[in-house]
């Protein structure tokens, strides 16, 4: 029997069918890395050359997950098949011939801080109110242009007689000048200027349309207007596309998404086959129901509905709450019961939210029952200031005209080099028509800058060294010397603190990463370690092994997939948002809300709880919404409890209460008897109870209301550990504190 015939029949049409544009309109769960992986062995089985066929995804996680399989399937060979991300792909081009549109080959690529530091001196330069024009603003707006291909000059003749948009233009032409000027890329440009580059190439273009003879893309409804342009550029000449996708799965229009590339493509492409997969092999079938009840209430959609072989499972379950800790207390406990039980492993459960915001109270709750838990979504290990410190000194090693980078390590550590020599040394870069780190190494040409020519000497000597041994040492020798000789790593240990040790810990992590990629990358340099490095996405860093509760955004969680799933906040206002209830098109506002909750709904495998609050804290205000629309669409034959007897809820959380006051007294006492607590208190009168205990709600006369974490009994007086909502964590001493039981 061949790998083929295990195949479901659908699947297995989408292998064989080769020749022609292809839509495979894969569901959830569906198998589709299967699909495309066999795809690619079937071509090769067929004769097609193995560097003949690219595969492009969005995440490089998916892209080393295909990798890893197409090598399985394939063997020898399936190194020169490309499988890559969209933003790797075009990087592989441009490095070859971004020369021809004006660039230096050893191109930066610019993360998010980069693209503020370039705009903050856009905007001092033109002279922008940055309260009226925000920065993030500006960006936004610069990042849509280049996601639909609108140049500044085109932005511009658009803008008209629109004063506002032509000042948007004027600022995208100057933010634009100033990556050429320090030979930089933003991820958005990374997109443009491969689509320029083969409009205005055609000689580059043919190569790649030879080279490329058929070509799969991933998650096809994720892609933007300027992706879309350089798929259909490639394919152009021999038709042999196939894209996979979910129009029900279309959730990033803010990053530029535009679902009709795939709702339109047999527009685009008449002659195209399309291929459903609706065959689930994730979850239950109570919980696809719910999902395709859900997606069914969307009119911008292909029809489709997913089904599976996996047996009924147990109903989605939801639960309402009389408040957001009640619901965080809720969850944690069920996660507690299902470890204590054995039915579960920490990593078997996520915790899904609309906002960010809404990890705090779970947090907190996760900390108290020692919980382990990773949030994705956090601060991403290359966005850490002592790595963006070393990754600046080797972007500046690797290009010199690299301003931002430069800029970031001239004073790092401090060389006492001061804002007038830097502000010298920039006017005669301009004076003269050259970068900033080529001035550097003129400051003794540079008048007025005295002294300051002595201190900008050591810097630009190391840098120098450093570029004469990139032609031979390895990048991990490289990091290993700006260390040194800088004293970075020397100037840590010497501060001897907490915060000291973790960055110490992060530049280790990051060394082993330097090395790792010495050891292991194809051909090692150190513009290949940058841009991987650049190229890598927070999602990418989810380590699967570890055993932990992961917490994340919605959002986040596509393409993941768990056990147990609780989508938490199933509020109007929350989810849908507020904004899109209120938006100006909220059918398509809300349309896109409704992807996302099916989105979270699918990645439930066992076991799919929803959860509500009537009341939450947001902004600083209890705010009461209704459960969400996305509940009440679910049938309550895949539902369990959907009304829960507030009696019933209110004692259970009583005694749980209760049982967590005792374990606290039982552990109380224990400490005390191993370490009586001398107590400062000198006129405390020590109650003979407290009206209160762990779990409890209290109001503070100063610190408002809060959370009771623990109690611990002392000779004179109680001191009480409470989280306040708006105050954070305090130690009281209950006599003083004179606290108020809420409830």
């Amino acid at each position: 029997m061949s790998s083929y015939d295990l195949l479901n029949p659908e699947q297995k049409e989408a292998v064989l069918h080769t020749e022609g544009p292809l839509l495979i309109l894969a569901g959830a769960g569906s198998g589709k890395t299967r699909v495309l992986t066999h795809r690619v062995a079937y071509l090769i089985e067929q004769g097609t050359a193995p560097w003949n066929i690219l595969a492009i995804t969005f995440t490089n996680k998916a892209a080393g997950e295909m990798r890893e399989r197409v090598d399985k399937l394939v063997g020898l060979g399936s190194d020169s098949i490309w499988v890559s991300t969209f933003h790797s792909t075009c990087v592989r081009i441009l490095r070859r011939y971004i020369d021809r549109l004006g660039f230096d080959t050893s191109f930066s690529i610019y993360d998010t801080d980069d693209q503020k530091s370039v705009m903050k001196e856009v905007c001092k330069k033109l002279q922008i109110d940055t309260k009226v024009y925000r920065e993030r603003m500006l960006l936004g707006a610069i990042s849509h242009a280049k996601d639909e291909l609108i140049s500044p000059e085109q932005m511009r003749l658009d803008a008209g007689a629109d004063w506002n948009q032509q000042k948007i233009a004027g600022v995208y032409a100057e933010y634009q000048a100033q990556l050429r000027k320090n030979n930089a890329l933003d991820f958005d440009d990374l997109i443009m200027k491969t689509v320029e580059l083969f409009r205005n190439c055609p000689d580059v273009l043919d190569y790649y349309q030879e080279r490329f003879r058929y070509i799969m893309v991933d998650e096809y409804q994720d892609t933007n207007t300027a992706q879309f342009q350089l798929v259909s550029l490639l394919a152009a000449k021999y038709r042999n596309l196939c894209v996979v996708g979910d129009d029900d799965q279309s959730i990033y229009r803010f990053r530029g998404a535009n679902i009709m590339n795939i709702l339109n493509f047999e527009q685009v492409f008449p002659d195209a086959k399309v291929i459903k997969l609706e065959q689930n092999y994730r979850s239950t079938s109570n919980i696809l129901n719910a999902a395709n009840e859900v997606i069914h209430h969307n009119q911008g959609r292909k029809d489709k509905r997913l089904w599976t072989d996996n047996g009924t499972g147990v109903p989605v379950r939801f639960r309402q709450f009389q408040n957001a800790f009640e619901e965080a207390e809720h969850v944690v406990g069920n996660i507690v019961s299902h470890i204590q039980k054995e039915e579960a492993e920490y990593k078997d459960h996520a915790i899904l939210y609309r906002t960010n915001a809404q990890s705090r109270l779970f947090e907190e709750k996760l900390i108290y029952a020692n919980i382990p838990y990773k949030i994705i979504g956090g601060v991403n290990f290359y966005a850490r200031k002592e790595i963006k410190d070393l990754l600046a000194y080797l972007k500046t090693v690797d290009n010199g005209r690299d301003e931002v980078a430069v800029r970031r390590i001239i004073n790092v550590p401090k060389r006492g080099i001061g804002a007038t020599t830097l502000s010298r040394v920039g006017e005669f870069a301009v004076a003269n028509d050259m970068g900033f780190y080529e001035a550097l190494l003129n400051a003794e040409e540079i008048p007025g800058i005295g002294r300051g020519a002595s201190k900008v000497l050591p810097f630009t000597a190391l840098i120098q060294t450093l570029r004469a041994k990139q032609e031979y040492a390895k990048v991990s020798e490289l990091l290993e010397t700006i260390l040194e000789e800088t004293g970075y790593r020397r100037e840590l240990i010497l501060e001897g603190t907490d915060e000291s040790e973790a960055r110490l810990e992060n530049i280790d992590e990051l060394m082993s990463k330097v090395k790792d990629y010495d050891e292991n990358a194809e051909n090692p340099s150190l513009s290949g370690f940058l841009e991987e490095v650049a190229l890598v996405a927070d999602i990418d860093n989810l380590e699967e092994e570890s055993n932990h509760v992961v917490l994340m955004t919605l959002h986040s969680a596509k393409g993941l997939e768990f056990p147990y799933v609780y989508m938490v906040g199933m509020e109007d206002g929350l989810f849908p948002s507020y904004m899109s209830i209120v938006a100006d098109n909220p059918q398509e506002e809300i349309e896109e809300e409704r992807r996302l909750c099916y989105v979270g709904i699918t990645r439930a495998k066992k076991e799919l709880t929803l959860t509500a609050a009537r009341q939450r804290m947001v902004r600083g205000e209890i705010q009461y919404n209704m459960v969400s629309r996305f509940v009440k669409e679910i049938p309550d034959e895949y539902l369990e409890n959907k009304t829960e007897n507030p009696g019933q809820r209110a004692k259970e959380a009583k005694e749980q209460r209760i049982n967590q006051r005792k374990q606290a007294m039982l552990e109380a006492r224990r400490s005390l008897r191993a370490k009586p607590i001398q107590s400062k208190m000198v006129a405390a009168t020590k109650a003979s109870h407290l009206d209160y205990g762990v779990g409890d709600r209290v109001k503070h006369i100063r610190f408002g209301e809060g959370t009771v974490l623990e109690i611990t009994e002392g000779a004179k007086d109680y001191e009480v550990r409470v989280n306040f909502d708006t105050a954070g964590v305090k130690k009281l001493f209950a006599s003083f504190a004179k606290l108020q039981k809420i409830y």
